[in-house]
């Protein structure tokens, strides 16, 4: 039987989901702040369903009369009692680096105050790499896991910081079990042109993925969004490529245009989507509260299989 378009999409998670669910153990996994009924249930719903050992870091009072509100079971979960979100995510990051935790889920806080405790100079989980989002995206009509990034955290990142987030999401891919991925470099036309700087790094790119700067993934661009994800529109234009028409991984030029891609995704094209950020020293979970179910599972089923990816293969040790 031929199944319809958006449940294909939509099994593309649960496929991470129950892998991640086959893991030997849950992954423990501190949830910080997580004081608001979406980021408590979320955390607890993710527990039930194998996916994580959780530990709660934040005011306890607030977490248990949450708990209590909508009658969930605590009886999982640790609660580390403190009286501030600054506090919450200092503690998450310490609790890293004594080796207890091997991700971290972001809660009902402002994602800035979590990274700015992950980036921190001297206590902060920070590696040689650059510290980038990726958007995970289930969408009806395509086959393929999409991933877009970076679409949160690189303002307007230069050359250096691009080749983090195209090897960040590379690693990603493959850490996932999606094999070698095709990496499409985006921007506004297909063609170098010197004023469009974007097309110029992309350019760029491929030949630092010529020359093993960047590894394990197939690149080309610069790349139309037309021609990097529809094979008939790359052969109107005349591009003959393994990526164009093909695309697995999106890079876009700056966070606004690729924020505005994945949340275009996500709101108009019905797609399922999950986060993560990738680069410090364990896999961070950005969840929000518009998320279904389905996708606050799939960024905590990512987060566990790539940490355990991570440690199966010890890469964390080489950034």
């Amino acid at each position: 039987m031929t199944v319809p378009a958006a449940q294909k999409s939509h099994q593309l998670f649960e496929s991470l989901i129950a892998r991640a669910a086959r893991l030997s153990s849950p992954m423990p996994t501190g949830v910080i702040w997580p004081c608001e009924q979406h980021a408590l249930e979320g955390a607890l719903d993710a527990a039930e369903h194998g996916l994580m050992q959780p530990v709660l870091i934040g005011d306890k009072r607030t977490i248990t009369q949450l708990a209590e509100a909508r009658h969930c079971d605590l009886g999982k979960a640790e609660i580390i009692d403190v009286s501030t979100p600054e506090a919450a995510a200092a503690q998450g990051v310490s609790l890293v680096r004594e080796g207890r935790l091997r991700t971290l889920m972001k809660g009902s806080l402002h994602t800035d105050i979590l990274m700015h405790a992950v980036i921190a100079p001297d206590q902060g989980l920070r590696t040689n790499r650059r510290v980038s989002h990726v958007f995970l995206l289930a969408i009806p009509d395509y086959s393929d896991l999409v991933f877009v990034t970076d679409a949160a955290i690189n303002i307007f990142p230069d050359l250096e910081a691009k080749r983090d987030i195209v090897q960040n999401a590379i690693d990603l891919h493959i850490g996932l079990g999606l094999g070698e991925p095709r990496v499409a470099l985006l921007s506004a036309v297909e063609v170098v042109n010197p004023k469009i700087p974007g097309t110029v790094d992309a350019a760029c790119l491929c030949k630092m993925a010529e020359r093993k700067q960047i590894q394990g993934g197939i690149l080309d661009g610069p790349l139309a969004m037309d021609n990097a994800v529809n094979i008939e529109a790359a052969r109107i234009k005349g591009i003959e490529s393994p990526v164009a028409g093909r695309a697995q991984v999106l890079v876009s030029p700056d966070l606004e245009s690729g924020n505005m891609l994945a949340k275009n995704m996500i709101f108009m094209s019905h797609a399922e989507s999950a986060g993560i950020v990738l680069g410090a020293k364990v896999p961070i979970l950005l969840t929000s509260r518009a998320d279904s179910v389905q996708a606050r599972l799939a960024s905590v089923a990512v987060g566990a299989l790539y940490a355990d990816y991570l440690a199966r293969n010890n890469v964390s040790q080489k950034y």
